[in-house]
């Protein structure tokens, strides 16, 4: 297919430009996803700081008491997890608009490695605090 200077010419199928997929065959689920996870982040994010600000000055024994509460351990979880699931989106974003070569792979790797590493602590924490709460 040749093209004169200044008319470019696409080469797509039918179907992939329908379906909105691009090289990569995901680009508009990977967009949809990180809003989505947006949108989750911030009624969350708010219950954590009003949250955590009706907590100032409270003892460590309180605070893993309201960890241990389920609604609070739920929303910690979800929390923690759409984060860290939100933070590799957007790092994957940047990795596949910066890094070329055999570096594209390894830091793709590192990336998600890294985030579901940092959210299993992070779980974990949680889960400890919730199941291990001494009572009031």
């Amino acid at each position: 297919m040749s093209a004169s200077k200044g008319d470019i010419k696409v080469m797509r199928s039918q179907l992939g430009r329908v379906r909105g997929l691009g090289a990569a065959k995901n680009g508009v689920e990977h967009w949809w996803v990180e809003r989505l996870t947006s949108i989750a982040l911030l009624p969350l994010t708010i219950w954590f700081v009003v949250s955590v600000i009706g907590l100032l000055g409270a003892g460590h024994v309180r605070m893993i008491h309201w960890v241990g509460q389920p609604v609070n351990t739920v929303l910690l979880l979800a929390l923690v997890l759409m984060t860290f699931h939100h933070m590799q989106l957007g790092l994957q974003v940047v990795i596949d608009d910066y890094v070329r070569g055999p570096a594209h792979l390894a830091t793709t790797l590192l990336n998600k490695g890294a985030a579901g590493l940092l959210a299993l602590f992070a779980v974990v924490a949680i889960l400890k605090m919730a199941f291990w709460a001494p009572a009031i």
